[in-house]
């Protein structure tokens, strides 16, 4: 499926919030409580966009998947036993498919887009963390090269820390 990227724009935001409402409501469905009313919110969007960090994936016009990619991370990262800590690295966050459009390798393919970004930035190795007791997420991460450097507990449980050096 061809997807075209580009930054999130402000009035974006309103399809991009029913877009991780639909998530959250099909993540639930297959038992995975990873995402609530608390987390991600509307602000953490908003903030996204204005920061130029949040990329959309669209198909004909319509926003297919989302995902942020800069180099903020929760000070749990420290307990990342990072491969090579001293290099550059980005942080992606929040990738999301619609359920409309997940199962046809839209978040591998908006995955490699985001390492690209990486690259383009000078960046070495990509870092995430990802629900633990989401096993597309994690078998996505893993088929795509990342391998576990920790696990960190936050409010909805365990995570695992990751990470992937780019070529």
């Amino acid at each position: 499926m061809e997807l075209s990227y580009r930054k999130a724009l402000p009035a974006d935001i309103t399809e991009i919030i029913l877009l991780v409402k639909e998530a959250i409501v099909e993540l639930e469905k297959n038992k995975i409580m990873q995402w609530d009313e608390l987390y991600p919110a509307r602000e953490d969007f908003w903030e996204d966009i204005q920061k130029n960090q949040l990329f959309v994936g669209c198909v004909r016009s319509r926003i297919a998947v989302l995902f942020v990619i800069n180099q903020e991370c929760d000070a749990e990262y420290a307990c990342g036993a990072w491969r090579e800590p001293e290099k550059p690295f980005a942080v992606l966050h929040r990738l999301c498919v619609h359920p409309e459009f997940q199962h046809k390798g839209i978040a591998k393919q908006a995955l490699y887009y985001a390492e690209k970004l990486a690259l383009a930035e000078g960046k070495q190795a990509v870092r995430l963390d990802v629900y633990s007791d989401n096993p597309y997420a994690v078998s996505l991460y893993l088929s795509c090269g990342y391998q576990k450097t920790g696990m960190v507990e936050w409010r909805k449980g365990t995570f695992y820390l990751m990470e992937k050096y780019l070529d």
